[in-house]
């Protein structure tokens, strides 16, 4: 559950960006420091890295698969799929192996992963993936939507069955995010 200082879709993806800064400050969710990060990010006191310093950091990682770690059989792969929008950008691309490729798809990361297991995900990987999510919010503005009006962007949502499976129908989660990623361009 979202704490209730958590008011719209650009709330979201700023405290999806708080928890990630607290995962890898301290390898956990402090909910007191995601707090005071989520309102540095929402003042502008603080701002989301740049992808510069990002791919730097990349650079000295080792090349696996950003999924499950696997270091064999990579490809490259995209955070949103080419068919949701995504396109051939160096920020949308990412190895991938062959197992997950297949067992994703083209479903949306948090989509594939549920609540529990998008924690997990690289934080380099997760911050670029919401800031490309940010990105497609903006463009089709929907940032300001809020959590009063969440339920009529359910109603276009191509994963109407998401939030059933995870018991979070009319709820503002990171689900909301990917909602606005087409099915099958």
């Amino acid at each position: 559950m979202l704490p209730p200082y958590i008011r719209t879709i650009q709330d979201e993806i700023l405290y999806e960006f708080a928890k990630l800064i607290s995962r890898t400050a301290y390898g956990s969710l402090r909910p007191g420091f995601i707090s005071d990060r989520f309102e540095k990010l929402r003042d502008g006191r603080i701002t989301i890295a740049d992808t510069i310093r990002e791919w730097e950091r990349e650079q000295e990682v080792p090349k696996h698969c950003v999924f499950c770690g696997a270091l064999e059989g990579l490809a490259t792969g995209y955070l949103i799929p080419r068919n949701r929008g995504g396109d051939d950008s160096s920020d949308n691309l990412v190895p991938v192996c062959a197992s997950c490729t297949l067992a994703r798809g083209d479903k949306g990361i948090f989509e594939w992963l549920g609540l529990r297991k998008k924690e997990e995900l690289h934080p380099l990987v997760a911050g670029r993936y919401l800031r490309r999510l940010s990105v497609v919010h903006e463009r089709a503005a929907t940032l300001e939507i809020s959590r009063e009006e969440i339920g009529g962007m359910c109603e276009h949502c191509p994963t109407p069955g998401l939030c059933e499976e995870w018991d979070s129908i009319g709820e503002l989660t990171c689900f909301c995010l990917e909602s606005v990623l087409p099915r099958h361009l």
